[in-house]
């Protein structure tokens, strides 16, 4: 019977976990900013990292050079250098850029990644859905706070 209450708690705490998520439409932007973690949870830089590599999540290096991850193939030119981003953004404005990048820069052509509405004809089974979940926004956003100079 001890474990009953264990299990119990720990099933209060993930529920907790994800009532704290904040759904994609209910972001605040402060001039291309967002304050406030998505979640409430810290991001895990290694974590990030994998989702800044993964070719079918965040697949960054399709447009952004990175030093840190030099051994892997095929940097792209299209987006600026990561190289130093932590120096030049603050974490709310790097979410600000993860989130919904076009509250930033009007005419870029990078992703929002934590958008799940508003898209010209999505394919069926994209639509209501975002690209990379709160926690992973908070991850990779973790992840770019480390590559300062």
């Amino acid at each position: 019977m001890k474990h009953t209450g264990v299990m119990l708690a720990v099933v209060a705490f993930a529920s907790a976990a994800t009532a704290a998520e904040i759904a994609p439409q209910d972001v605040v932007f402060e001039g291309g900013a967002v304050a406030g973690s998505l979640t409430g949870v810290p991001g895990d830089p290694a974590s990030g990292r994998k989702i800044f590599l993964n070719r079918k999540k965040g697949n960054c290096l399709a447009c952004h050079a990175n030093a840190d991850l030099a051994d892997q193939p095929f940097h792209g030119e299209v987006g600026p250098p990561l190289d130093g981003v932590a120096d030049r953004l603050s974490e709310a404005e790097i979410r600000g850029i993860l989130v919904n990048s076009k509250m930033t820069f009007e005419d870029t052509i990078m992703p929002a990644f934590y958008r799940d509405e508003g898209f010209n004809r999505p394919l069926e089974k994209f639509k209501g859905k975002t690209i990379l979940t709160a926690q992973e926004v908070e991850d990779v956003v973790a992840y770019l706070l480390t590559l300062g100079e």
